[in-house]
């Protein structure tokens, strides 16, 4: 009888661990995948001109279209960005997912509620490391009413003479056409040579946006007050008291929201979507909302 009795309770905790894992295998994938949070900053600088003073910036990376990111779910982000009257959107990479199995009515009907988002400014985009693989990226960002920011700079005004510069890098991951040193110095030599040339006009406040953060470091930080990226996804599965277990190549040493390297604001936006596996735990979907100020 002892024995049974010893045997009932193994077998009763072992049903209450697999129901536990199973609940969280559930959860993980079909509620922690699901809504989208807004992660709003308040960004200080004193260099801002004044014209951009309460300029607000939405920051969407890693959509990751075809996995947990659909139609309706995209349909439901546009949404609320529009909701929320941007400036300026950035695309931060990860549109698509590279196990996805791109079409043409598939791509149109990416575009086609692109389309919709509204920004009073403009709209960016650049790659992400799984964007890199389709020929229809380039396509579906110009027929949305994005511009394509892949290794190239926008100077920005906004009813002054004082603009803001916002430059963009393509993926890292891949590099068969640009090295990282070439891509960059697009932007290094228009600081160079317009600095002295046109003091009055140079953009004093600088953003730089991106795909993989731990190449930060390689791309002269210290240019740029601000600087976006994604890819990290915050580790995309997280636990309490841990945080991130699963980072990609390229989000090792910089995957947190936020980061001060010397004075220039890096921050890396968790994602929405998923990537290699359909999972968000205690990481829920989000874009990001920044708010210029002077103090």
């Amino acid at each position: 009888m002892e024995n049974r009795s010893h045997l009932k309770k193994i077998l009763m905790g072992f049903g209450i661990f697999v129901a536990l894992v199973m609940g969280i295998i559930i959860y993980a994938r079909y509620i922690g995948t699901s809504g989208l949070y807004v992660k709003e900053y308040k960004v200080t600088n004193s260099s801002i001109p004044d014209s951009f003073y309460g300029t607000k910036i939405i920051q969407i990376s890693d959509i990751h279209y075809g996995r947990t990111i659909k139609k309706k779910e995209l349909e439901s982000l546009v949404k609320k960005v529009n909701r929320l009257k941007p400036d300026i959107i950035v695309l931060t990479g990860d549109l698509i997912d590279k196990d996805t199995m791109l079409t043409d009515r598939m791509a149109n009907v990416i575009s086609n509620i692109l389309k919709d988002l509204e920004a009073r400014i403009g709209k960016y985009a650049i790659t992400g490391n799984h964007d890199y693989k389709f020929d229809k990226w380039a396509t579906i960002i110009a027929d949305s009413g994005f511009t394509n920011l892949n290794d190239r700079y926008d100077i920005i005004y906004d009813n002054s003479t004082q603009p803001i510069f916002l430059g963009g890098l393509s993926t890292n991951t891949y590099q068969k056409e640009k090295t990282l040193e070439e891509k960059i110095k697009v932007m290094n030599d228009y600081f160079n040579t317009q600095k002295e040339e046109n003091k009055n006009t140079f953009p004093q406040y600088k953003i730089l946006i991106m795909h993989e953060p731990d190449y930060v470091e390689q791309v002269n930080p210290e240019n740029y007050d601000l600087i976006l990226a994604g890819h990290s996804h915050d580790g995309q599965i997280r636990l309490p008291g841990v945080g991130a277990i699963i980072l990609p190549s390229g989000a090792k040493k910089y995957y947190k929201n936020y980061y001060n390297l010397n004075g220039t604001d890096f921050y890396i936006s968790s994602g929405i979507g998923t990537s290699r596996y359909n999972f968000r735990l205690f990481n829920r979907p989000s874009i990001n909302l920044y708010r210029l100020v002077d103090h």
